[in-house]
């Protein structure tokens, strides 16, 4: 084809006619054209993403990562042996039970198709999805089931979760069915059911002595929305990140997040160290000091109220001077728990007085003397003085501490008090020693590792006083930290508490479903409790977790452990794409 016939056949009338009208402009004339057909052009561009803006949505896509900093080492990815944060964690990234907790408080279905509960409250029947698998493929059976609660029950093996399951049956009925019954009717025990599932052709094999031993502690293999992709350790063995990626056939459904990289950390100062640097992009085991910091420079921080009560609590059977009610009671009066949320937590908190998280429960207002407030430190130190003074405790001429003639014997106010070494508990319990000493109560501060502090002081309960958190939980089940059944391990009752009334109390309330009937038996608990002072009660701190300010999807909701922070995870996002609304399902 020539040059001529090309011009020929591609020859527009059209445009041959705007570009004769075109240049027949003045200069003006075609500033004024151009300038029109631009905002003719941009206005229907501008009309069009409009439309297309109106007529779609954004919805999230594969893709993103997420470098987490944690503080501590995993030891036990576990769930039925997991202890600390570092355990917690990738726990729960990586197993799934046959329900599961949701932000909201609510309990759904996970690796369970259905359930049913009888009418007796006492048979809990499970159903497992058909198509509910572990990470290597494997499908999760009833023998599954059987065997993770079976180990937790273990007396060998020695769970943190074995009070949860004492006294529970669990039968086979099936190869997806499953039957749990218990003694009593226990109305939270959907909770219970969260539990990851340990794959038990994996585990078989494992004898329980050497069960802490396993590899499959630190190669852990479950069913979560996350699988682990590599590990990463030093020379020493020492674990320094796990890289996750998604399960494709996670039961609910397959995360967006491409990638989580966990990083550990040996303290708080490595952990921010690693935040400046851009190692990492979210943590949670910081200072209130330090969120408050991260918020000022434009961070986003999110803080939820924990259901987690600190207090100081006071070992009877090893340091005699508790069992004087006096005693107790003016160490309650002496501490300004009000300074301590302000000083410690930064008001990333509220005060506690009672083992209930505040606000869990409208609570009727007392006329003991610890709920009265002082208009200053020195009337709160007047209060407990007298308190000591009018009950014969002396202030020695030698010694700044009180003591007192008991027949022969003089008993000295003078005691040890054990806790974590971590910041926050150490500057607590350094304020408490100084708000003691001036009513002449002397105190010896012990701090220890965490896990130290579990398995040396806590679980042997080798201690006058500690100075420890307690995990509540949705529940709100005070059972194990309260009946006098588990005054010793595996029960968590730290403080050795004894009472008839309130055993009655906890156990009349783990058989009710009516809340109403619960909140007035927690008030008479609470009441009791308050007679006793078992403990120094302090305070409830707030959820602090620093996150990428590009994450979506994200829902803090009720957290009672830093690994609940984990639970919506397979519905985080941070890749989206818009589409139209028609074809979205």
């Amino acid at each position: 084809m020539s040059k001529i016939d090309f011009r020929k056949r591609f020859d527009i009338p059209l445009i041959k006619k705007l570009d004769k009208t075109f240049h027949s402009f003045s200069f003006l004339e075609r500033m004024a054209f151009l300038f029109l057909s631009f905002l003719l052009i941009s206005s229907t561009i501008s009309m069009l993403w409009k439309i297309n803006n109106y007529i779609s949505i954004e919805i999230p896509i594969n893709g993103g990562k997420i470098t987490e900093g944690i503080i501590g080492f995993p030891r036990f990815i576990n769930p039925v042996l997991a202890i600390s944060d570092a355990d917690r964690d990738l726990s729960i990234l990586i197993y799934s039970g046959l329900m599961k907790a949701t932000p909201d408080g609510k309990i759904i279905k996970d690796v369970a198709e259905s359930y049913e509960i009888s009418e007796d409250g006492l048979t809990y029947t499970f159903k497992i999805k058909d198509n509910a698998t572990f990470h290597d493929g494997e499908p999760i059976k009833a023998d599954d089931i059987l065997f993770t609660i079976q180990k937790s029950q273990d007396s060998v093996i020695k769970s943190p979760k074995r009070a949860a399951w004492d006294g529970v049956q669990v039968e086979k009925i099936g190869e997806k069915e499953v039957r749990f019954i218990l003694k009593q009717p226990y109305s939270p025990f959907l909770e219970n059911t969260t539990l990851g599932i340990l794959p038990k052709h994996i585990w078989s094999a494992v004898d329980p002595e050497q069960f802490v031993f396993s590899r499959f502690n630190i190669e852990p293999i479950g069913s979560g929305p996350y699988k682990i992709k590599s590990i990463k350790s030093d020379s020493a063995g020492v674990s320094e990140y796990y890289i996750l990626e998604p399960f494709d056939d996670y039961s609910l459904n397959k995360p967006f997040i491409s990638e989580i990289e966990t990083r550990f950390y040996s303290n708080e100062k490595e952990l921010n160290k690693a935040y400046e640097k851009g190692s990492i992009i979210s943590m949670n085991t910081i200072s209130p000091l330090r969120a408050e910091e991260l918020k000022q420079d434009g961070e986003r921080i999110e803080t939820y109220p924990m259901p987690r009560v600190f207090a100081v609590f006071l070992n009877q059977n090893q340091a005699q001077i508790f069992t004087n009610k006096e005693v107790r009671q003016a160490l309650d009066v002496a501490t300004d728990k009000e300074y301590i949320v302000k000083e410690i937590l930064n008001n990333y908190g509220e005060i506690a007085e009672t083992p209930i998280p505040p606000g869990s429960i409208k609570l009727k207002t007392t006329e003991s003397i610890k709920n009265k407030s002082f208009s200053s430190t020195e009337d709160r130190v007047n209060a407990a003085v007298d308190i000591l003074e009018k009950n014969g405790w002396k202030l020695s001429e030698n010694k700044n501490i009180r003591t007192k003639k008991v027949g022969k014997k003089i008993e000295s106010l003078e005691f040890t008090m054990a806790t974590s070494n971590i910041p926050e508990l150490k500057n607590t319990a350094q304020l408490i020693q100084n708000m003691w000493e001036k009513i002449g109560i002397k105190v010896n501060l012990q701090f220890f590792e965490t896990s130290n502090l579990n398995q040396d002081i806590i679980r042997p309960r080798k201690y006058d006083a500690l100075l420890f958190g307690e995990i509540v939980g949705r529940d709100m089940d005070l059972f194990a930290f309260w009946h006098s059944s588990q005054r010793n391990d595996p029960g968590l009752n730290i403080a050795s508490y004894t009472n008839i009334k309130t055993d009655k109390i906890l156990e009349e309330i783990r058989k009710m479903s009516d809340e109403k009937e619960k909140h007035k038996k927690y008030i008479d608990f609470i009441e009791e409790v308050e007679k006793d002072i078992p403990a120094i009660f302090l305070y409830s701190p707030d959820f602090i977790y620093t996150i990428p300010k590009n994450l979506k999807g994200f829902e803090l909701g009720i957290v009672t452990t830093p690994a609940e922070r984990f639970l919506d995870i397979n519905n985080w996002y941070i890749n989206t794409q818009r589409v139209w609304s028609m074809f979205v399902k």
